[in-house]
């Protein structure tokens, strides 16, 4: 049967092989007694485990069969990783979880815990129980009201599905009778406690070790606990919230599972997170967050949510509570807290991953916050099956890498014996969830079927090693527990196999024939929401609270002199009020990144900030930006909103994928479920006189305009920082947006513009009764008018605007009258504006200071292209090149002299 490869038929034949011929056990066992003598789960519940391994087993299965004939576009499956079924077991349902993507069974047990007690998904969120009657959702949540106060019924399903709330330890939903739980709040083994019902999943804490030993008998790096005595209390286990017995819906409590992953397989638009976008685990009801990522960048982003959940935890002012998950603030940028307040985050990935940069970050900043006293309840998962595709980890390599992660506690079980990988998942999750601080479960696993379905695993393994896995296979051991035990015979369970196979089967061709997405339109629907209307609602009402109910307070926040009694500003001081009356605006906003809270930022522009809001809401992060953006990813998830700072444009490069396939993508790829509101703050761009080299004068932006769906703002005066910043702000609140705040370093301490001392780059910050009126939407440029204005366009931004309107000015002398455009967005381009003011005049300039290969000006050129502009065009950009030290910068930078004449030679034509 097996030869140099495991198709879909082997793993088959073999496992249902292997179930026919198990011995029965001399006597039946009772299914709610534990499974052996001293094991910490029932009969029933390791039944249970089964269930959900052949369920993602068949899965697998299906997703071969669907690829045969050209109707499946995703094969990586979880076959040989299904032990982690037990650890979905051992967590809580409301634990929030980023998954790996050899996740069915987690998936699946999850999923099961939901359907057999729908209780958990209504007290997660009140919509979901009007999610029929858009009257009523819209009651639950104002906000699935549409603008005009109709409710949107995609958004009314979208939200039916998020986890805002829990139900409160003691609660109706979450009462459970003769339930005796242990001095952490979990069921000792052997106890009454992990008797629920006949069936019912325990997903309590088992009892954790004794300070000073770890699971497998190595030493631990243990301190000493800061845990809140209230934890223990505030939030009932899995179990606790449900009675109800998974199998006693059959099939039924793993079809909606089945469905949405062979959806996912089919690319059908009915696939209820990603909409056929692409083939993830994420479900918000079941506070599992998609990811796409197969290299662990999503690591980073765990350890923002660990971050997040703790900080929020603590902000009592700010009107989080205990139990039921609130909303935080009551400003216009009030958000949902979604998840319990002793929860912990689980983050799953591959053995190979250890390796990557991103994993490296995200276990280095956990380490890193835990030595410096900070909370970070995080457990990772490594799955290891020895293999990255067809690279194999050295032997020992991945547990000598995790048990030297200095703060980070190791547990170690193997998948393949489901009852001790529940035992150290519930130890693990209990000591992280007690201690809110991070740790690793290493569990070791085979891979069953290769990497994938194109993978020829002959080429790289032998048939013995091949037989080797097999022989370890998770389910089939699961089965052989089942039936050592007397809870069932090998006959029931083949049965079982069987049954769910054909239900699959069906539910794979039910899928087959749903309508994919039918146009770009439907693809990037999902993609970045923009209500101008809201955004603009917003900022309003926070005029209105500033100048209110808020005013006490930003006088106190000011010390009694608010921003527009001081005078005029530069560029610097006008970011850094902004960022003041956010703060005093958003509760939930964080300034953070490097040097920002007690330096207050290499160039001053947070300065003060920290003295003004406190250490827990500005603060100073480790030196290395991929942690830094995966705190912000986080932290906007968990519901907060983030503003973090990254130093220098040069050093977002190498963490720019946290931008781009994380923050980018997650509203794209749960239809909006989940968002990531952000604004990233970027120091950047040329022209620092007599400091920087390429570092701190990087002109570089053409990874960011690449990003679909990203906003990117370049203030370029004191007068549009503020309502721009305001905007971003307003927008990250309302749509979720992802905003680059890109600051041209050059220009923050700027004050004149024609000769020294005109002050004519100063500019005074307006008060709140003027927000609404000095409003800037995203993608609305600024144009100067310089003399008639009716000769020359140019479109420019950032330092390219001082520097246009030094030339306009000695263009005007000869008698040319131009009308200068500021873009103020790069992305998206302000493309009506541009269309307009290059028609008025049919002579355009693109001035563009970052270089003339994928720098901005292409975009403008592109745009009057496509709108059929017949006028004259010329560019003048840098070069392409990096910048270089001291005065030979100006070699390869755009110059007020190289406009003017780039303009007369256009003049010219």
């Amino acid at each position: 049967m097996l030869s140099d490869v495991t198709t879909p038929q082997d793993l088959d034949d073999r496992l249902r092989e292997t179930l026919a011929a198990l011995p029965a056990a001399e006597r039946r066992r009772d299914p709610a007694d534990p499974v052996t003598d001293d094991a910490p789960l029932t009969g029933a519940q390791v039944l249970d485990l089964f269930d959900a391994q052949v369920t993602s087993r068949q899965l697998d299965l299906a997703s071969r069969w669907l690829r045969s004939f050209g109707e499946g576009f995703y094969t990586i499956g979880s076959a040989g990783h299904e032990g982690n079924a037990a650890v979905a077991a051992a967590l809580r349902p409301t634990d929030p979880a980023l998954l790996h993507y050899r996740s069915g069974a987690f998936f699946c047990l999850r999923a099961a815990q939901a359907a057999a007690d729908p209780a958990l998904a209504a007290a997660a969120d009140p919509a979901l129980a009007a999610a029929a009657d858009p009257a009523l959702a819209a009651a639950a949540d104002p906000a699935l009201a549409a603008a005009d106060g109709s409710a949107d019924p995609q958004l009314i399903t979208q939200r039916a599905r998020s986890s805002d709330q829990v139900p409160t330890a003691g609660s109706d939903e979450a009462r459970i009778t003769d339930r005796t739980l242990s001095g952490d709040g979990a069921a000792t083994a052997g106890s009454d406690g992990v008797r629920i019902t006949d069936r019912a999943l325990s997903t309590g804490s088992a009892p954790s070790a004794e300070p000073g030993s770890s699971v497998d008998g190595g030493p631990t790096r243990d301190r000493h606990s800061t845990a809140d005595p209230r934890l223990s209390e505030s939030e009932p286990s899995g179990a606790e919230q449900s009675s109800a017995s998974v199998a006693a819906n059959g099939f039924a409590a793993y079809a909606d599972a089945a469905r949405d992953v062979l959806r996912g397989m089919v690319a059908s638009s009915e696939e209820p997170i990603a909409g056929g976008r692409h083939k993830v685990f994420g479900r918000a009801d079941l506070a599992i967050v998609p990811t796409t990522s197969t290299i662990a960048s999503h690591l980073p982003r765990a350890v923002g949510m660990g971050l997040a959940v703790e900080r929020l935890r603590r902000l009592d002012s700010a009107g989080r509570r205990t139990g039921a998950g609130v909303r935080v603030g009551s400003g216009a940028g009030a958000a949902h807290a979604p998840w319990p307040t002793d929860a912990i985050v689980v983050c799953s990935f591959g053995d190979a991953s250890v390796n990557h940069a991103s994993a490296t970050a995200a276990f280095n900043t956990a380490g890193w916050y835990d030595h410096a006293g900070l909370r970070i309840p995080v457990l990772f998962v490594c799955e290891d099956n020895g293999l990255g595709i067809s690279v194999r980890s050295p032997e020992g390599w991945v547990e000598a890498t995790l048990r030297a992660k200095p703060g980070v506690r190791y547990f170690s079980a193997d998948g393949a014996d489901p009852v001790r990988t529940y035992a150290v998942a519930a130890e693990a999750a209990a000591w992280v969830r007690r201690n809110r601080r991070p740790a690793v479960l290493h569990l070791r696993t085979v891979r069953l079927m290769g990497h994938a379905g194109a993978d020829a695993e002959s080429a790289y393994r032998s048939p013995a090693e091949l037989a080797a896995d097999l022989d370890r296979d998770p389910v089939a051991a699961t089965a052989r527990l089942l039936v050592d035990a007397g809870v069932a015979t090998g006959e029931e369970l083949l049965a079982r196999y069987d049954e769910t196979g054909w239900q699959v089967r069906r539910l794979a061709e039910e899928v087959l024939g749903e309508l994919k997405l039918a146009s770009a339109a439907d693809v990037v629907s999902a993609l970045a929401p923009r209500r101008p209307v809201r955004v603009a609602r917003a900022v309003a009402d926070a005029a209105a609270r500033a100048s209110g109910p808020g005013a006490g307070a930003r006088a106190e926040a000011f010390g009694g002199k608010p921003p527009e009694l001081a005078g005029p500003m530069t560029l610097a001081q006008s970011i850094n009020a902004a960022l003041a009356d956010g703060m005093l605006d958003h509760p939930q906003m964080a300034v953070f990144g490097e040097d920002v809270a007690a330096k207050g930022g290499v160039y001053g522009v947070t300065k003060g900030l920290r003295d003004r809001f406190g250490a827990a809401r500005v603060f100073d992060t480790l030196l290395d930006e991929t942690s830094v953006l995966g705190l912000g990813l986080g932290a906007g998830l968990a519901g907060m909103l983030p503003v973090p700072e990254i130093q220098y444009l040069a050093y977002l490069h190498n963490a720019e994928d946290q931008l781009r396939g994380e923050a980018a993508t997650m509203s794209f790829f749960s239809q909006g479920a989940f968002r990531n509101p952000m604004v990233v703050r970027v120091a950047g761009l040329a022209y620092q006189e007599g400091f920087g080299g390429h570092f701190h004068n990087d002109n570089s932006v053409a990874v960011l305009r690449d990003v679909p769906g990203l906003v990117v703002a370049v203030p370029a005066r004191p007068d549009d920082a503020a309502p721009m910043l305001r905007t971003c702000l307003a927008s990250a609140a309302v749509d979720g947006s992802v905003c680059v705040f890109l600051e041209p370093i050059a220009l923050y301490h700027t004050r004149d513009l024609y000769t020294e001392g005109d002050g004519e780059w100063l500019a005074g910050y307006p008060e709140p009764g003027g927000w609404v009126a000095g409003h800037v939407p995203i993608g609305r440029a600024r144009v100067y008018p310089v003399g008639s204005a009716d000769d020359l366009t140019i479109i420019t931004f950032g330092n390219g605007v001082r520097m246009s309107l030094r030339a306009a000015a000695v263009l005007a002398e000869e008698g040319v009258g131009t009308r200068v455009v500021d873009l103020r967005w790069l992305a998206p381009l302000p493309v009506a504006d541009i269309i307009r003011e290059s028609s008025a005049t049919g002579r355009v300039l693109v001035v563009d200071e970052t270089r003339r290969s994928g720098g901005v000006g292409e975009g403008v050129i592109a745009a009057l292209v496509d709108a059929g502009y017949v006028g004259a065009a010329r560019r003048v950009a840098g070069v392409d090149s990096f910048v270089p030290l001291g005065p030979a910068a100006r070699h390869v930078l755009v110059s007020a002299e190289a406009i003017t004449d780039g303009a007369r030679t256009l003049l010219a034509r």
